[in-house]
């Protein structure tokens, strides 16, 4: 199971980066968090734990990375994987970010129907949130 969000913003690549790699504020516009922190420097391999809102801590490791452009995060699950990628394009009319989320595995299909729902009607509402606070930032 795989799905995205993309928005537009008149708000520079700089600044939703910059938004993008601050674990430690990640619940400021992420509802569904009520914590972030990052062990070290944001990189390829760096790790990290989600607190969320409900549920249980889990930790997180950047397994991709493009600095500026890109990166994933992925969360082990039982028997299966969520990974969350996160990518920016520079159009002639602004910046375009992309939250794509996706769930691979065994269970992956289970994990698609426990969590992708919520986190799809969810998305929408989060990219809004830091869309707002990069164009206030300016």
């Amino acid at each position: 199971m795989k799905f995205s969000h993309t928005l537009q913003t008149s708000a520079s690549p700089e600044k939703i980066w910059a938004i993008w790699t601050d674990v430690a504020h990640w619940s400021e516009w992420d509802t569904e968090l009520s914590a972030a922190s990052l062990d070290g420097t944001f990189g390829l391999g760096a790790v990290g734990k989600l607190r969320p809102k409900s549920g249980p801590v889990s930790s997180f490791r950047i397994s991709q990375f493009n600095v500026g452009k890109s990166y994933t995060f992925t969360t082990k699950l039982p028997l299966s994987q969520l990974n969350v990628y996160r990518h920016l394009h520079i159009g002639s009319d602004g910046t375009y970010f992309t939250h794509e989320v996706s769930f691979q595995g065994f269970l992956a299909f289970l994990f698609g129907v426990l969590l992708g729902r919520r986190f799809r009607t969810k998305l929408p509402g989060i990219m809004e949130n830091i869309k707002r606070i990069a164009e206030v930032q300016r």
